[in-house]
């Protein structure tokens, strides 16, 4: 008489354990690596958010008449006053502040500093965020 010897089919115990070992080892540092991509998302949203409003607000003064931009440049008297009139308010979320000044672009005086000496011409704008590192500078002309 013979017996038919019958195969299972299928993983052993300690397949199956070893396998849950490693997947539970494994997982811990893939879901790390995403927390680092999903935070970053939210930082160059937000990044993203303060530029764009630097940049409209960099397009409505450059907008403006450079007869208009001269009288704010020289009425602030420094590149380190606030102009009011471009600026948003005081105790505004994410204040923009614009800077005007005039701009010594040939150096005429030789002394490498672009506020002394300056051109009649020129205006050096600065728009950035209140206490942030994010701001766009350029140079007017009539």
């Amino acid at each position: 008489m013979r017996t038919a010897v019958l195969q299972a089919a299928g993983f052993t115990y300690t397949e199956v354990l070893v396998a849950m070992v490693l997947i539970a080892v494994l997982l811990v540092p893939a879901l790390d690596a995403l927390r680092g991509g999903v935070q970053g998302g939210d930082i160059h949203a937000a990044q993203a958010s303060q530029h764009y409003r630097v940049l409209g607000r960099m397009e409505d003064v450059l907008a403006q008449p450079f007869a208009d931009l001269a009288a704010a440049a020289d009425a602030a008297g420094s590149p380190t006053t606030i102009v009011a009139a471009y600026s948003d308010v005081a105790g505004t979320a994410e204040r923009r502040v614009v800077y005007l000044a005039r701009f010594d672009g040939d150096d005429a005086d030789g002394d490498s500093d672009g506020f002394t000496g300056v051109d009649d011409d020129l205006i050096w704008i600065r728009v950035a965020i209140a206490d942030t590192p994010t701001g766009l500078e350029t140079l007017a002309t009539p």
